[in-house]
């Protein structure tokens, strides 16, 4: 028989009530309080992450480390978030988790995370102070990348298919994104 995860009742919950959840192949996050699960992704989700994965990768700085989910980033004590992939200074991690907004936050698009990842998250991500955003749907393909200027996020770049697009934040690096779900 199972164990039976039961969570705190009559209290808001926290990011240490995170681990109390099962390790089921589900994604557990908190947002402001509010619990997120998501079931595993599919298999345009997972080649466009191991595609976006290997060019972050090849094109990062050796101050910089390129970090995947499952990882948690501890945006307060409320707020524990675990983004497809993302980017900080190697000096910014803990052993445990991200205390803090990391330089770069992907997140790829999948049904059940959709409205999430293009609202609820990306306001998290701004109030938080996230310099650069980007999603990316793998069922176009495309890519969308917010960047942060005077502490809201602006559009710099959209692009579809075999468009290519080069960021400078947080690092150079070229994406198409026909490319990553070849």
């Amino acid at each position: 028989m199972e164990a039976v995860t039961t969570l705190p009742y009559g209290r808001p919950l926290t990011v240490a009530d995170l681990d109390l959840m099962p390790d089921d192949g589900h994604t557990y996050e908190l947002i402001d309080g509010t619990l997120i699960v998501s079931p595993a992704p599919g298999l345009r989700h997972q080649l466009a992450h191991a595609a976006l994965m290997k060019l972050l990768m090849d094109a990062c700085p050796d101050d910089l480390r390129v970090i995947s989910a499952p990882f948690q980033v501890t945006l307060a004590d409320d707020t524990g978030v675990q983004p497809d992939l993302l980017v900080a200074p190697l000096e910014a991690f803990s052993k445990r988790d991200l205390p803090g907004a990391p330089t770069l936050v992907v997140e790829i698009l999948s049904p059940s995370t959709r409205m999430i990842d293009l609202n609820v998250k990306r306001s998290r991500y701004e109030r938080a102070g996230v310099p650069s955003y980007w999603i990316v749907d793998p069922l176009e393909p495309r890519l969308l990348v917010s960047e942060l200027i005077d502490g809201e996020y602006v559009e710099v770049a959209d692009l579809a298919g075999g468009q290519q697009w080069t960021a400078s934040l947080p690092f150079v690096v070229t994406i198409v994104p026909d490319d990553l779900v070849g």
